[in-house]
């Protein structure tokens, strides 16, 4: 099975499958490395009928803590060695970290329903794990993580890139992975791989407990051998959970929701993680309560929806957040209830507003003093349907009149933000997005993570399928959107004739991080593209900066001046030449009418091509709404300079809105 196709046709799955009788004291020599890979080529998930390899390849770069362990095995797996017809791709990284992010979009575009391993040689290859495990285990995405460690035998102490801690022995780089791990385990012996290998698996698919998992692996136990069970390589099928409600739990939400005036669904990642976006739908048929979405449950509803009210919170609509201010239930689905969401806890200001929150975990499901819920997404739903079905609930249809209404409203201003102005003007920011969402239809998928783009995205973009907005915001890392949109072009088969156009935005800032992708989907000639908007600096941070005080200092990507600051010309950068070195075909756009044509270029566009762009600073015509929600950054309370003064005004202010729901 190739890392471009995580699932096969529908099918019973039965808990474990051998592959051919064998005797129970029947073994097979390998070695740790081996064994571990072909394990993994034999791990499945289920649900719902539809069965998929768990691990369906791994990414990898090699140096002398995994070359000759895992390397070998994955040349031996590779083809078929050892016995077995069950391959494991490979797949060539550039950057550690970038690995991960790859490995997280894959995960993510395959509904967490398939991964990717990531391997890596000792010290900094480790390391550079770190950022995407994080990424990985706070937007609960499965990616499994097997960083090569320092001799468990210590012949040698230490060996190259081996951290020499005084007062414990046992101590690696390795071990800063456990903070940002679900599931963390060192192999210090063969055969402590076979129930470490199960954790793992359990942990990986496992919808209330998913994120990164590490089997740290010294170097010389991958090479060591041993005689390993044959049951250890018997194919399993992981069944991925659809909990039900409690009752108890089910009819204290009925009622509450029977009593709201005016509820609001706030819709989260859980919704599309549990493929319960029909659910919803159905769901708002029966009740008309509005739904607004968190950057992780855009989509959950299409935009022309007509309980759709766009996102929710700091960067989200007038109209969600208008609901949002006088709901006297919030209904969070699959959601953590993050500081953009509340915008930092003053969001939700009716006095006597309560909380209702289907979660499949506990821990969120109870947050802001919620009445639990604790379920599957879909399943939850389809409860609630239910239970309310017959019992005559239904908002007052003046609510929503009001929400149809001003959900109208705010169409007029993306409108406005779209119109682009004469042909030869160069464009601003939200007029790319404009004509980008002109060309676009509901195959198009549209990856970013970080900058001015996720709160323009959120307030504006018209979401056509529930798997079109890919906006990682859980960790918004810089850096993540080109390697995830490889990972997300091998789980969409980029390679089959009927691929799906995936589209990487990026601002300047975000792509001088982390480029090193583009090699990747050059060399697998993945239809990856690449959109840079070239604004000379951090444009959000920028803006943040200037709104705290901080008046911009160290934001722009400019020479320095006389006195210090970096005031002077634009750096003389060419990121267009830069992308074009590393394979890519560039288009270059100075107009709107170069852009307009450019993208439609690029979208038919059979193999990897950029589209970059240098933007007009936007007015206030063309710009993005304001923020219509407040977040917490908080302004020095002791400063000389005017506008930091000014600025701690404005957060006093503020932040006296603040409340904790209790």
């Amino acid at each position: 099975m190739s890392p471009t196709s995580p699932a096969s046709p529908a099918r019973t799955a039965s808990p474990a499958r051998a592959e051919s009788p064998k005797s129970p004291a029947s073994t097979r020599r390998l070695t740790t490395a081996q064994a571990l890979v072909a394990f993994l080529a034999r791990q499945y998930t289920e649900r719902d009928g539809r069965r998929q390899r768990l691990i369906s390849a791994t990414w990898g770069i090699f140096g002398h803590g995994n070359v000759a362990g895992i390397g070998q095995a994955l040349v031996e797996a590779g083809h078929g060695g050892n016995g077995t017809a069950h391959r494991m791709p490979y797949l060539q990284g550039r950057n550690e970290q970038a690995m991960v992010h790859a490995a997280v979009g894959y995960a993510r575009q395959s509904g967490r329903l398939s991964a990717h391993a990531v391997t890596t040689s000792i010290g900094p290859g480790a390391t550079n794990l770190v950022t995407g495990a994080a990424l990985a285990t706070i937007n609960r995405l499965p990616v499994l993580l097997l960083p090569g460690d320092t001799f468990a035998t210590r012949p040698a102490d230490p060996v190259l890139q081996q951290l020499e801690v005084p007062y414990a022995g046992d101590v690696s780089v390795n071990d800063c992975l456990r903070p940002v791990s679900r599931y963390f385990d060192r192999i210090t012996r063969p055969e402590a791989l076979i129930p470490a290998a199960l954790q793992a698996m359990r942990i990986l698919a496992d919808p209330a407990e998913t994120g990164a998992v590490t089997l740290a692996l010294p170097q010389d136990v991958q090479a060591e051998a041993y005689d390993w069970p044959e049951e250890f390589f018997a194919e399993r099928d992981w069944h991925i959970r659809r909990p039900a409600p409690d009752t108890y739990e089910l009819e204290t939400a009925v009622r509450a929701i029977r009593s709201a005036r005016r509820p609001l669904i706030v819709a989260g990642g859980g919704v599309r993680h549990s493929a319960a976006e029909e659910t919803l739908a159905a769901f708002t048929a029966a009740t008309r309560i509005p739904v607004a979405s968190t950057q992780a449950g855009k989509g959950a509803l299409r935009h022309d929806h007509p309980a759709d009210v766009g996102g929710i919170g700091h960067t989200g609509t007038a109209t969600a957040d208008e609901l949002a201010r006088t709901a006297d239930l919030v209904i969070g689905i699959g959601t953590r209830f993050s500081d953009f969401t509340t915008a930092s806890g003053t969001l939700f200001a009716d006095p006597a507003v309560r909380f209702l929150h289907l979660n499949i975990t506990a821990f969120d499901a109870h947050k802001l003093a919620a009445l639990p819920l604790v379920a599957d997404a879909r399943a939850g739903l389809e409860a609630l349907t239910a239970a309310l079905a017959g019992r005559g609930y239904r908002v007052d249809p003046a609510y929503e009149t009001e929400y149809t209404g001003a959900k109208e409203a705010w169409e007029e201003r993306v409108e406005a933000s779209f119109a682009t102005p004469a042909p030869t003007a160069r464009p601003t920011q939200t007029q790319v997005l404009g004509l980008l969402d002109t060309l676009v239809t509901e195959e198009d998928i549209l990856i970013n993570a970080a900058g001015s783009l996720p709160g323009d995205l959120h307030k504006l973009w018209r979401t056509r399928s529930r798997d079109q907005y890919h906006v990682e915001y859980g960790y918004s890392c810089m850096g993540y959107e080109i390697p995830a949109a490889v990972g997300v072009l091998l789980a969409t088969g980029a390679r089959s004739q009927e691929h799906r156009p995936v589209w990487a935005l990026v601002g300047d800032g975000t792509y001088l991080m982390n480029p090193t992708e583009i090699v990747t989907a050059v060399q697998e000639n993945l239809p990856l593209k690449l959109l840079i908007l070239q604004n000379h600096g951090y444009a959000s941070i920028g803006g943040l900066s200037a709104s705290v005080g901080a008046e911009r200092f160290g934001t722009a990507y400019r020479h320095r001046d006389p006195d210090g600051g970096f005031t002077g010309p634009p750096l003389p950068v060419d990121l267009a030449a830069n992308a074009a070195s590393l394979g890519l075909r560039v288009l270059r756009a100075t107009t709107v009418d170069d852009l307009r044509n450019a993208l439609s270029e690029a979208r038919d566009a059979e193999g990897p091509t950029c589209v970059y762009v240098e933007t007009e600073t936007p007015d206030t015509v063309s710009g993005p709404p304001p923020a219509q929600a407040w977040w917490d950054v908080p302004v020095a309370e002791t400063a000389s300079r005017p506008a930091a003064v000014k600025a701690r005004e404005e957060y006093d202010r503020q932040v006296a809105a603040r409340r904790r729901h209790l």
